[in-house]
């Protein structure tokens, strides 16, 4: 290409690189032109985008401006060795203007330069270290990575520190908003409030702009006061202050205790954190055993299922199980059941996850997975602890499965849960884990299958005929022939039950007893429908029934029935 007027060239607009480009002739004007207006648009090194756009090479670079300036070119790669006179300079100066000391012979140094034509750049460097400096050209990839070498380490080391002394002033801040007396009167408000309503749980849910507040009440959640933004970090620090978290640490999943007093007595609340992409979500289980009544009547269970139940549960060994999905009261079930077994000449061994109710007169385990203790691991020292009833708080795989299996057979009786929709659906579950279907049958007493439903208030419910979409549930239930003279009952609302026409929850359930027909079918691997239908056959009552006897009773609504067994 024709060579550009030297004084066109001193004119042009373009870096120093740029002109010594065109006087080389490596590159033509369009060239330059295109580099120059992409530098200036994204802010750029000229030199950084000719080589990203492939124009010219970095290393051909490097010998061109050599050979333009009369320099010498620097050693490649890691033969490129950074001079102690580094130290006597920024770190961060030399990086931003891609320079390197580097030993020129004994006490000579050079700067190496992916940009020599930067005379700026090397009348402060003569003058930081008040010496004369030689000039060399490196690649630029080159300089950067001995700088990398050089300072790296310690970057990385002052970035620590730094980061530890922000983390040490962040918490410090977060103690400071969460021990502000309006954040601690909110937070106890908050929990007050839940035991007003009798919410089993609190949710505090970090969204775009607010903080959301629902309470768990009768099971469903409703909407509470509206919280600020702005107060979000402080609740959250406030409450894992309380439940002696780490409020530094927000970007894991943490589980905590609290127990407080609230109006007289204590109530312990279960807290889990967990990060969400608005900040931390929480939520706090109450445990309130004052709240509970840990007997059958209460827990919505009849007359004739109490004394059927109460026979399988003083045999003395043998495994009773209670299935349902989460939310269905399982826990509750047991703890009742443990607290009829609790007298004084019977040892109980718990193993839970976490415990929910401490009972006097109980030998109760938390697992602790993090230093090894299962169910497992838990149920094998009980064995030796010589007792006479365990309640496992789940069966979670075949290694516990086994064990009480092994502890039934050895004649204790143990109580557990397992999550399945029926009854009958237990025993597919614990021979889908692996349990040989003879040890089923030798250890399996009875299993309970559960949900639970709100109870109507008995201050406000009102009568009403059955409308259409309620007949046909009834007749399915086939406890109705005649609807002429039904009555079923609605939820009205009153102060009583602050308007919301239902006050607590009860129990719709079914108890499987192993019979020894039942017994014949799981050894002839009969599915769970087979199961079920010879349970039904001996007087089992399936809990979609037992449900619509309630409502029948005015004790909930057919709704509710349906609500809760629709997958059963």
């Amino acid at each position: 290409m024709a060579a550009l007027d030297r004084a066109e060239i001193d004119k042009s607009p373009y870096p120093a690189i740029g002109k010594l480009l065109l006087r080389s002739g490596r590159l033509d004007k369009l060239m330059i032109e295109r580099a120059y207006r992409l530098s200036r648009e994204n802010e750029e090194p000229f030199d950084l985008v000719l080589t990203r756009l492939g124009l010219i090479a970095e290393a051909e670079l490097a010998h061109v401006l050599a050979e333009e300036l009369g320099l010498t070119v620097a050693a490649t790669g890691r033969a490129l060795e950074a001079s102690p006179f580094n130290q006597r300079l920024s770190g961060k100066f030399l990086k931003q203007h891609r320079v390197i000391l580097v030993d020129e012979g004994p006490g000579k140094i050079a700067a190496v330069m992916a940009d020599p034509t930067d005379d700026a750049t090397m009348a402060a460097i003569n003058f930081a270290l008040e010496r004369p400096v030689g000039r060399q050209v490196g690649c630029a990839s080159d300089v950067e990575a001995a700088w990398d070498r050089f300072f790296g380490s310690q970057e990385a080391t002052n970035a620590e520190q730094r980061q530890e002394d922000d983390a040490e002033e962040d918490v410090d801040r977060l103690k400071d908003m969460a021990s502000e007396a309006p954040v601690v009167r909110l937070v106890n408000q908050i929990i007050g409030r839940s035991i007003e309503l009798r919410a089993s749980d609190i949710h505090l849910e970090p969204m775009p702009g607010r903080l959301r507040l629902r309470y768990r009440v009768d099971g469903l959640l409703q909407e509470g006061e509206q919280l600020p933004e702005r107060l979000k970090s402080a609740i959250a620090s406030r409450i894992k202050v309380m439940a002696k978290l780490n409020i530094a640490e927000r970007r894991l999943a943490q589980d905590g205790r609290i127990r407080v007093p609230v109006r007289g007595h204590e109530i312990d609340l279960r807290i889990s954190t967990t990060p969400t992409i608005h900040g931390e979500g929480i939520v706090m289980r109450i445990l309130d055993k004052s709240g509970v009544t840990l007997a059958f009547e209460a827990l919505g269970y009849t007359e004739d299922m109490i004394r059927q139940f109460r026979e399988v549960l003083h045999r003395p060994y043998g495994i009773i199980l209670v299935t349902g999905p989460t939310g269905s009261g399982k826990t509750t079930s047991l703890y009742t059941a443990l607290t009829e077994l609790n007298q004084t000449d019977v040892k109980i061994l718990t193993i839970e996850d976490p415990i929910e109710y401490q009972m006097d007169g109980v030998n109760q385990v938390a697992v602790k997975p993090s230093i090894g203790l299962t169910f497992a691991s838990a149920l094998r020292s009980f064995l030796r602890q010589d007792p006479d009833i365990m309640m496992i708080g789940e069966i979670r795989d075949l290694e516990t499965a086994e064990i009480a299996v092994q502890a039934a057979l050895t004649g204790h009786l143990v109580l557990s849960t397992l999550h399945t929709n029926d009854a009958a659906g237990a025993i597919g579950r614990l021979l889908d884990m692996g349990v040989e279907d003879y040890l089923l049958t030798s250890t399996i007493n009875g299993i309970i299958n559960q949900r639970l439903v709100r109870r109507l208030c008995q201050s406000c419910k009102a009568p009403h005929k059955p409308v259409a979409e309620q007949i046909e549930p009834l007749r399915r239930s086939g406890l109705v022939t005649n609807f002429e003279d039904l009555v079923l009952w609605r939820a009205e609302g009153c102060a009583e039950c602050g308007g919301g026409g239902f006050t607590g929850r009860l129990t719709v359930m079914e108890l499987l007893i192993l019979s020894d027909p039942i017994r014949k079918l799981i050894l002839s691997k009969a599915d769970a429908g087979a199961i079920a239908k010879q349970a039904v056959a001996e007087g089992m009552m399936p809990i979609y029934v037992d449900g619509m006897a309630k409502a029948i009773a005015g004790l909930t609504t057919v709704e509710e029935v349906l609500r809760v067994t629709q997958d059963t």
